[in-house]
C-alpha cells in the first residue's frame, strides 16, 4: 500500500495502480526501456493492473511470469470497460494511468488521474481528465515510488 497525506488535498491510500499499455508503458507493443525493473519493484507496495485491447499482440508475453494482472479488452467501447474496472478495484484506492482517449474516464474517475505525453502522444479529453501530467512514463514510476513528489506538485 502506498500512502501520502497531501496538504490541501488529501490523504491518498493507493492499494492499486492501473496503467494503459499501448502508449503509456510500451510503444509499438514493446515495453519501454526500464519500465519493467520499475513495475516490478513497485509492484512490492501496490497492485498492478494493465489494460489494453492488445493492438499488437504482445502484452501477456511481456509481463509473464509477474505479479502484474493483465486485462485484455473485450468490447469495442473500451472507455467504458477501463472506467467499470476501475470502478471494480474502487475509485477511491486506485490510481490510473494512460495517454488515449480511452483512458480518459479512468484519468478522471481514479483517485489521482496520471496523464503520459509519450512517442504516441497525449488524447486532449485524457489530459483534460488527468490530475496530473508527465512527459516521461519513467518519471511516473519513480514518483510512484517516492510519493513525496505528489505532495510537491499537488498541494495548495
Amino acid at each position: 500500500m502506498l500512502e501520502v497525506d497531501i496538504p490541501s488535498y488529501g490523504k491518498l491510500v493507493i492499494k492499486n495502480v492501473v496503467f494503459d499499455y499501448n502508449g503509456t508503458v510500451a510503444k509499438d507493443g514493446e515495453l519501454i526501456e526500464g519500465v519493467l525493473e520499475r513495475l516490478k519493484k513497485l509492484s512490492h507496495t501496490v497492485k498492478i493492473y494493465i489494460l489494453t485491447a492488445d493492438t499488437y499482440g504482445t502484452v501477456k508475453k511481456a509481463f509473464e511470469g509477474m505479479r502484474i494482472d493483465v486485462h485484455i479488452l473485450e468490447s469495442e467501447h473500451g472507455t467504458e470497460e477501463k472506467l467499470e474496472f476501475l470502478q471494480k478495484l474502487g475509485t477511491d484506492r486506485t490510481i490510473a494511468v494512460g495517454n488515449g482517449n480511452n483512458d480518459s474516464l479512468m484519468l478522471k474517475r481514479a483517485i489521482l488521474g496520471i496523464a503520459v505525453i509519450g512517442a504516441e502522444g497525449l488524447a486532449r479529453r485524457a489530459l483534460m481528465d488527468a490530475d496530473l501530467l508527465f512527459i516521461d512514463i519513467l518519471d511516473v514510476l519513480d514518483t510512484l515510488e517516492n510519493p513525496k513528489r505528489l505532495v510537491a506538485t499537488l498541494r495548495e
